[in-house]
């Protein structure tokens, strides 16, 4: 035992700074968690979770359409914001103390309120001051908005979970994961949805087919995207409020001056990490304000580490999970493990959904000389008797030389529960051989995965 009163200080109680206390404390650490805000961090309260039920509220005006092709009779839908809003709030509380029941039943002392760091070996909380072996900093990030004329008339993805109402028409900023879900989720519950991106094609990063076949589709749908545009500034007139664009491409019109009911900025998150004392210590953080660690989650000061979105890496609540889990075992277990970043699989919740693993086509080319592409594009037996004309598209990456699969992309319903299957098998190095001897189960779209045998290019 040191002699310190904690042998574990974590500050935030989100999805990383929870695991790695409660598994701390199972390893028999002396663990406290301080929390000013809400137990589950931004996953449980304003982030994936709200946003997915969100999802499936927003998809039941397409299932309910779709029935009509299956011989239902649907009786004319009505949908109420405020019902939704009241129990997604009573699941979010219900969520709130399950987290902190596992904190507690772990031995875990929990504090609400703001905490500080003094020093080292000690953290202000609450008018009082408390110290341990080791401090760990899991405050996650926060919704960031630039500086324009009018930026106070805009809201954030915290704002939109908790809506008086909804808009008629709603602008949405930004090229990410939440600015693409979120005008999904607004179109499905019928409001008139803008996407506004500053470049010429959102999500960044994902594989160039599935970003230009996702904007299609969501074109299909009704959502008017505005690529290569910004907004200038924003005024306040007649109860609504107009958006003065300007063009970020020289070769793109000016879309001009445009009213909408509500703005709503998804340009991204900025780490957590104001007025925590970090000063106080002389912990070193990059341009973006994030944390810098080592492979180890240890800051610039020995005793201090910090993991999750605060550290402005890997930003997805399962990658804080494993953090927050290697972290613990290391410490207190007696371990020597190291977190593996290759091939994470992700979903977009757009709609459809995206889901992918590993290498993008473009990153593919660049890593091994000659690469095979397998593509399949189709529409979903669930639409089959529908007149929509939505497609499903499958691809997979493959390196000639091994035989193995790089990479799986996928756009079209459930897809991030069929990659999630699929990661699997690329984790643990499955080549295109291993791919095409697998049975596949049909009918499903997924067996399109095990049966695609000419590649493309």
């Amino acid at each position: 035992m040191s002699d310190y009163q904690y042998d574990l200080f974590v500050i935030g109680a989100g999805s990383g700074g929870v695991r790695a206390a409660r598994v701390s404390a199972e390893y028999g650490a002396r663990v406290a968690v301080a929390e000013d805000r809400y137990y589950g961090g931004t996953c449980v309260n304003v982030g994936c979770v709200p946003k997915k039920l969100f999802v499936y509220a927003s998809h039941f005006s397409e299932d309910l359409e779709i029935a009509r092709s299956f011989g239902w009779s649907v009786r004319q839908a009505e949908f109420d914001w405020s019902r939704l809003i009241a129990n997604k709030n009573r699941e979010i509380k219900r969520l709130n103390g399950v987290y902190a029941k596992i904190l507690g039943n772990a031995g875990v002392e929990i504090m609400d309120g703001r905490a500080t760091i003094v020093d080292e070996h000690t953290i202000a909380i609450n008018g009082r001051e408390v110290t341990a072996e080791r401090i760990l900093v899991a405050t996650g990030g926060w919704p960031s908005v630039p500086e324009f004329p009018g930026r106070e008339e805009v809201i954030t993805s915290n704002e939109a979970f908790f809506l008086d109402k909804l808009p008629e028409h709603i602008t949405i900023v930004g090229g990410g994961y939440i600015a693409v879900e979120f005008a999904g989720i607004f179109h499905g519950l019928g409001v008139d949805t803008t996407l506004v991106y500053r470049g010429p094609l959102f999500l960044r990063g994902f594989d160039q087919d599935l970003r230009a076949l996702l904007a299609e589709e969501m074109q299909k749908k009704g959502i008017n995207l505005i690529f290569n545009a910004n907004i200038e500034r924003i005024e306040k007139k007649d109860g609504q409020y107009i958006a003065h664009y300007v063009s970020t491409n020289k070769q793109a019109p000016n879309p001009g001056p445009r009213a909408t009911d509500l703005v709503m900025y998804a340009t991204g998150r900025k780490p957590n990490t104001d007025n925590l004392g970090l000063e106080n210590v002389n912990v070193t953080l990059n341009e973006q304000g994030a944390i810098i660690v080592d492979e180890q989650y240890r800051t610039s000061v020995p005793s201090i580490y910090a993991l999750g979105d605060v550290t402005d890496r890997v930003n997805l609540t399962p990658v804080a999970l494993a953090e927050g889990m290697v972290l613990a075992k290391n410490l207190y277990n007696r371990q020597n493990l190291q977190m593996d970043y290759d091939n994470i699989a992700t979903c977009v919740f757009s709609q459809p959904n995206l889901g992918t693993v590993g290498l993008t086509e473009e990153e593919a080319r660049q890593k091994y000389p000659d690469i095979a592409l397998f593509k399949s594009r189709f529409k979903p037996m669930k639409l089959s008797l529908t007149e929509s004309d939505e497609k499903t598209f499958m691809k997979i990456i493959v390196d000639k030389s091994s035989d193995r699969v790089v990479g799986v992309h996928m756009l079209g319903p459930d897809a991030g529960e069929i990659i999630q299957g699929i990661a699997i098998a690329i984790k643990a190095g499955a080549t295109k051989a291993i791919f095409d001897a697998t049975i596949g189960i049909h009918p499903t779209a997924a067996e399109e995965f095990v049966t695609m045998r000419e590649p493309v290019a």
